[in-house]
């Protein structure tokens, strides 16, 4: 099952972005609940909508997830899951129902028609997790959604239902008195492999679990003070806490005040540090790390470095969950125990001056990673920005709603440029973008940078009057403040635009011009070497491939000194277009794959599927009609993602025409057409793999060449050399 921000995606683990079938461990581990598993089933069976609503803590969720991964099999599509828990603003809601699907961020038009013409042929199961906060927005998209596509199912999990028409609501009980105890001895057993309950132990966990009305949040945490305490000493200190913790809301629902009890009561049993902390780390959204919690939530009245031992603390009552990932110790709230320090965090009257913290923190990483991202770690830096995409969120949030910081999220926005552009985010960052800039501001740099970078994102979606409009302005007022920094970014991103248009001359003279204005300000990182690489493809496209590759050899040569991956995967790119057309069709092949595993691995639409088109014409080319039209169908698929089919643009459309026309040729419209659909089914994580040969029908040797090269129609074709002809690639890191 997919886990999104998407992220990609598990918001806790950054570019899970598997396909359907990968269940998070933590929430396989389930006990009892045998009878309410068989009826959310037999009502998804019955239903195209069931609601699985219940106080928090409940374990909805856990419930949710278990049956659809029992049923994943059932839909021919996977099942897959977005959770919306850290998303307070309802126009993100199609964004992160996009990227759940793994269409990814390149979307040009609205993400609501992405999503029903997606869904529209499927068979699969959707699971919403945390609505609450955009219960109207969410119950709009899901009917719109279950109108246009037959075949999807979806299950709701929530703490209120979507009042739609045919909407099954499932209220969860709390577990079982028997269940209960089973899930508390478990997690006792965790908390003290040695936990071996006496018989007078028994019945004070029966006692226990049934003040806590079988509620698993308030048994795990209780469990969690057994570091401490005994299962009777436990019991002993509900007792005397209970009436004093469920008398401040006589009107709130039974179940609610015995799990304000539960929660309340581990908060009594903290020490005044831990109460602190508890509060401020309310603050984060999604996952943090010590470094974050050290500079957000400290102070004098809690130094620095004591805040490891504090948050050990928490960690050992259960108040914070502590998860390890390919990039380091991570730590969360759950939302319920996040929403109860949120509430003390008010009472102190705190909550402006630690989300100025919050937002501070995230404007520097988000600057580190910027940085960052030219050099080695390319991969490390994508990974932590995909994991940090919620609290990112909530940094660009806080700047919009305080009066005279829109700079500080114009800023923010530009700065994740990479996160939008590299990582497959496309359409977020346009949401951002948008957004930011419509705050009137001085010209200075922040909005400048953000112009550009708004500019940069419309030429990728296929949007040419945005992207003038942007780059324009932004020129027009570098000019008029001698801002040399923005004159050569927005130089760049027309000269962008015009090879995306067509206009070769025009690119070529604007690209010349930017790269020399980055040469005199001595400016260098991957989006300079992306000039190059476009000026590269100009040339190329011009008729030129001996020059195009002279380029290109050139910046291989420099991102291999720094350590550029993003970059280099273009310019591997373009080397490959000029070994085709230059009828080296293995040396081409060699260097498309080169190209694919970066821009498969960044999640880089835009780099996937130029690669995946080029790679369909060399494998005709090479003789294999049938796995060139596969390929070229897997394109196909994501070419709408992208923005507009082949940006619109004839020189990158020629390779697809010239696939087509040697393919259709070969297998004949009926077997060609055959092999489009065929690839049509495989989703951009498949595709990628597929190409490289690593997916399940791995795709065979292909026969020797033929004579003839990789050319568009019109261009002439030169004699292929033999396969030991074409040298090696590129060195890769």
């Amino acid at each position: 099952m997919r886990r999104p921000q998407r992220p990609v995606a598990s918001p806790h683990v950054p570019h899970a972005r598997t396909g359907p079938g990968n269940l998070p461990a933590e929430l396989n581990r389930f006990v009892g609940r045998e009878s309410e598993l068989v009826r959310l089933a037999q009502l998804l069976e019955e239903s195209r909508l069931v609601t699985v609503v219940g106080v928090g803590g409940v374990g909805k969720t856990r419930c949710a997830v278990r049956v659809a991964g029992l049923l994943e099999k059932r839909y021919c599509d996977g099942v897959w899951m977005a959770e919306l828990t850290t998303l307070h603003d309802p126009e993100l809601l199609e964004h992160a129902l996009v990227d759940a699907l793994g269409l990814s961020g390149h979307v040009g038009r609205a993400p609501r028609a992405t999503l029903a013409e997606h869904l529209a042929t499927r068979r699969l199961l959707l699971v919403i997790d945390g609505f609450e906060q955009l219960v109207d927005a969410c119950a709009s998209l899901v009917r719109d959604l279950l109108r246009r596509a037959p075949g999807l199912r979806v299950l709701a999990v929530g703490r209120l239902p979507l009042e739609l028409a045919g909407e099954v609501v499932f209220p969860l009980p709390p577990m079982s008195d028997a269940d209960a105890v089973l899930l508390f001895e478990e997690r006792a057993a965790a908390v003290r492999p040695d936990f071996r309950p006496a018989d007078d132990e028994r019945e004070a966990a029966r006692e226990l679990c049934r003040r806590l009305d079988g509620i698993p949040l308030a048994l795990e945490l209780a469990a969690g003070r057994l570091r401490a305490l005994s299962t009777v000493q436990l019991l002993q200190r509900l007792d005397d806490r209970f009436r004093l913790l469920t008398g401040s809301n006589r009107s709130a629902p039974a179940r609610h005040q015995t799990l304000r009890t539960a929660i309340g009561w581990s908060h009594e049993l903290c020490a005044p540090e831990q109460r602190l902390l508890w509060a401020r780390l309310s603050v984060f959204a999604g996952p943090f790390d010590l470094e974050a919690v050290e500079y957000v939530c400290g102070g004098a009245d809690l130094p620095a470095d004591t805040m490891l031992d504090v948050l050990s603390g928490l960690l050992a009552q259960s108040v914070v969950v502590r998860e390890d990932s390919a990039h380091g110790t991570r730590y969360r709230m759950l939302d319920t125990v996040r929403e109860y320090g949120a509430e003390w965090l008010a009472a102190t009257e705190d909550t402006e001056r630690l989300r100025r913290r919050h937002r501070d923190w995230y404007l520097g990483l988000a600057s580190w990673c910027e940085l960052d991202w030219f050099g080695p770690r390319q991969a490390e830096v994508a990974a932590r920005a995909e994991s940090e995409l919620p609290n990112l969120r909530r940094a660009l949030e806080c700047s919009l709603e305080n009066p005279g910081e829109a700079h500080l999220a114009q800023h923010l926005a530009g700065t994740l440029w990479f996160l939008w552009v590299c990582c497959g985010r496309l359409s977020e960052g346009r949401h951002w973008l948008d957004h930011v800039l419509e705050e009137e501001t001085p010209y200075d740099s922040s909005r400048l940078k953000a112009l550009w970078v708004l500019g940069h994102v419309a030429v990728l979606q296929g949007d040419p009057v945005g992207a003038v409009a942007a780059l324009q302005e932004c020129r027009e007022a570098a000019e008029r403040g001698d801002d040399s920094v923005a004159l050569a970014y927005a130089a760049h991103r027309l000269g962008s635009l015009a090879l995306v248009t067509g206009d070769l001359g025009r690119a070529r003279e604007l690209l010349d011009d930017a790269a020399r204005r980055y040469r005199e300000l001595g400016e260098l990182n991957s989006n300079v070497l992306m000039a190059r690489v476009e000026l590269a493809a100009a040339v190329g496209f011009d008729g030129d491939p001996d020059g195009a590759a002279a380029i290109c050899e050139e910046i291989t040569a420099e991102c291999e000194d720094h350590g550029e991956l993003w970059a280099r995967s273009y310019a591997w790119y373009v080397l490959a277009f000029t070994a085709a057309r230059q009828g080296r069709p293995a040396r081409a092949r060699e260097l498309l794959g080169q190209s694919l595993t970066i821009s498969g691995a960044f999640h880089d639409l835009i780099g996937s599927v130029l690669a995946l088109e080029l790679l369909a014409l060399v494998t005709v080319v090479e003789g294999d009609a049938a796995e060139a039209a596969v390929l070229q169908g897997a394109a196909d698929r994501l070419w709408p993602s992208v923005g507009l089919p082949l940006f619109g643009s004839a020189h990158f459309g020629q390779v697809r025409a010239r696939c087509e026309e040697l393919a259709r040729r070969k297998l004949g419209d009926t077997r060609y057409e055959s092999g489009l659909r065929e690839g049509g089914r495989l989703d951009p994580d498949a595709a990628v793999a597929r190409a490289l040969g690593n997916g399940p029908a791995v795709r065979r040797q292909p026969p020797a060449p033929r004579p003839g090269a990789v050319a568009p129609p019109g261009k002439p074709l030169r004699p292929a050399p033999s396969r030991t002809s074409g040298g090696s690639g590129p060195e890769r890191r």
